[in-house]
């Protein structure tokens, strides 16, 4: 019995070429098609190493369109190649509609190890390495974002964020507005000729040069606070109060409690 093809999502270095793995260039070579999310990039990649393969665009304005074309390819038999221009696939990059769309159709996806940002970032920041959320990018519209920071501000963990140049400043500032003081460092240019990491607190950070991509490693809650006192329904209105969405609200007081969503959905639609 013939093995089904494969899709397979290719990590690509976020700086330094040279940080592309022996297997990820040998999977480059042996697909049949790679879809990229920019394929000038990735043209670039695959140019130092003397790779010569089908390039195709995939990127979050035309993913719906493409799943269908990636699974065409594996219904006909051959191996696709998955990468966006720098780091892992999925991790704040397109191709999580793919791949949950190949998943229901019953082919093997492999996911090979490689680059990815948040990690040097983190193991670098001097704060606790576990147990870690990232998080990715928060909305770029300011009160949208402060409602996320309101959803994180008392999670006991360290939680990873990445911020473009021209938002990082009123990032930062919402920060300190939402989680106080609090330990943080930031990341610029991993891998990359200018790479350089800011460690402080929220409000006295040195002078940042805002080039590149950054990530932001920030410092857990450290006062756990105790809900014992409370019922479920006055724990999910104190983060209605603070204008979570009863979905939320729900999810967040189900974390807190260490208990499924589904009973605190449950009690919260008895008493409401």
């Amino acid at each position: 019995m013939t093995e089904k093809p494969i899709l397979y999502l290719i990590p690509t270095p976020i700086g330094n070429l040279d940080d592309i793995t022996v297997r990820a260039l040998k999977t480059l070579e042996i697909v049949n098609i790679i879809f990229c999310e920019d394929t000038r990039e990735t043209k670039k990649l695959l140019k130092k190493y003397n790779i010569q393969n089908k390039l195709a665009s995939c990127h979050e304005y035309n993913e719906e369109e493409i799943k269908e074309k990636v699974l065409y390819y594996l219904e006909s038999g051959f191996n696709v190649g998955l990468v966006t221009d720098q780091g892992t696939p999925l991790i704040s990059d397109p191709g999580y509609k793919i791949v949950e769309y190949i998943a229901k159709s019953d082919y093997n996806i492999v996911s090979l190890p490689g680059p990815t940002a948040f990690v040097p970032a983190l193991t670098v920041s001097a704060l606790p390495p576990q147990p870690f959320l990232f998080y990715g990018f928060l909305n770029a519209k300011k009160e949208k974002q402060k409602r996320e920071l309101e959803a994180l501000k008392n999670y006991p963990f360290t939680i990873i964020f990445y911020e473009a140049p021209h938002r990082l400043m009123e990032t930062l500032a919402n920060m300190q507005e939402i989680l106080g003081k609090r330990k943080i460092s930031i990341s610029r240019e991993i891998s990359k000729k200018f790479e350089n990491t800011y460690r402080g607190e929220l409000g006295s950070l040195p002078k940042i040069e805002l080039k590149g991509e950054f990530v932001l490693v920030v410092e857990g809650a450290k006062n756990k606070l105790d809900f014992s006192s409370l019922s479920i329904i006055e724990h999910i209105n104190l983060y209605l109060e603070d204008g979570l969405t009863p979905n939320e609200a729900m999810k967040k007081v189900a974390q807190e409690r260490g208990v499924a969503k589904s009973i605190i959905y449950k009690e919260y639609q008895q008493k409401k």
